[in-house]
């Protein structure tokens, strides 16, 4: 079998996986009461929903690695930057998983900030963090940076059905696609079960009778693996931008972070605490239904993969040009988005 058809069978493995678990899961949820409820103005949702999907995410993507190591020959690096993998996303899991069981309380986001500098420590004893920064202690300090801003990222942007696990699936394809010409088979593999992970999530996650919500055991780990994801290619040897591809990959989730921070502390109020300032709500508001505003977030994630892989193709000067023009986009999307007034 070729590697290719083994990313392919990744995919597929880990799809059937996560289909079959999350029912599963479900009703060991409804029996054991880890529901969340609409228990404040912040939350969307108008019914107590199960809310331990990352169960099944977390399950399916590390048996698909677990499998793939039983009937393939993996040189040792990649076995090394797999281990750290599976234990940083483990312990990321775990600190999800306890928040999930716990609602409405939930742990303090210290206690989360914490746990999720040791998993990126943790990452970095494994070898995997920013290479292309010198003197190393800054790239130690930006790995750390990324690692807990990514894997937040992924947690802010769920809130809305079908939204994080779409963004995750498909960013987990596009490193895919840009890293095949690689030999870090641990970018490829993992790329794989998770975009797999996520996919075969979806459904229920749309489910009208059967929902199902990923919590923070699902968001938070898909967002660490991306970020662990995202530190091992090169991406371009034809000009130095093509290193920032991951922020076109990652943008979507990357700019709800960053935007919803900027209102929330523009209007005087913590940008730790919930708030309905997210892009996807904003949209809604304008009157977009929910399913046309996780398309359009889609096809805009699937747009920006491209011009990821496009920056690693051309030239600096022609790479530039790109960034400027996408740049200019969002600009005036946020400022237009800034604009749209929020009913209680």
């Amino acid at each position: 079998m070729s590697v290719q058809e083994l990313y392919i069978l990744s995919v597929a493995a880990a799809m059937s996986l996560s289909f079959m678990a999350t029912p599963l899961v479900r009703e060991l949820a409804l029996r054991l009461g880890w529901m969340d409820a609409p228990s404040s103005a912040v939350k969307t949702h108008k019914v107590s929903t199960p809310c331990v999907g990352g169960i099944a995410i977390f399950l399916a993507f590390a048996a698909t690695l677990l499998l793939l190591r039983l009937f393939t020959q993996f040189p040792t690096g990649t076995l090394r930057s797999l281990r750290g993998l599976l234990l940083g996303g483990s312990f990321i899991f775990i600190i999800g998983l306890l928040d999930d069981v716990t609602k409405p309380h939930g742990l303090h986001y210290k206690l989360k900030f914490a746990a999720q500098l040791a998993a990126a420590a943790a990452l970095m004893y494994y070898g995997i963090r920013i290479k292309f920064v010198s003197p190393d202690y800054l790239g130690f300090c930006l790995t750390l940076l990324w690692v807990v801003g990514i894997t937040n990222a992924l947690n802010i942007i769920d809130i809305m059905d079908g939204l994080a696990a779409s963004q995750a699936a498909i960013a987990a394809l596009a490193f895919l696609m840009i890293s095949l010409p690689s030999e870090e088979l641990y970018v490829n593999f993992a790329s794989a079960a998770l975009a797999g992970a996520a996919l075969g999530f979806l459904p229920w996650n749309f489910s009208s009778n059967r929902k199902m919500f990923m919590g923070d055991s699902g968001s938070m780990t898909l967002g660490f693996v991306l970020a662990a994801i995202a530190m091992g290619t090169k991406y371009s040897e034809i000009n130095n931008l093509g290193v920032y591809a991951p922020l076109f990959i990652l943008f979507v989730p990357m700019f709800d972070t960053l935007f919803v921070m900027f209102l929330r502390i523009r209007a005087g109020h913590s940008p730790f605490l919930g708030s309905k300032d997210h892009f996807a709500l904003r949209l809604e508001q304008t009157g977009f239904s929910r399913h046309a505003v996780v398309a359009m977030a889609a096809a805009a994630a699937v747009f920006l993969g491209f011009c990821a892989w496009v920056v690693t193709q051309i030239s600096l000067v022609w790479a530039l040009c790109v960034y400027g023009v996408v740049g200019l986009w969002v600009f005036m999307l946020s400022r237009r988005l800034a604009r749209v007034e929020m009913r209680p």
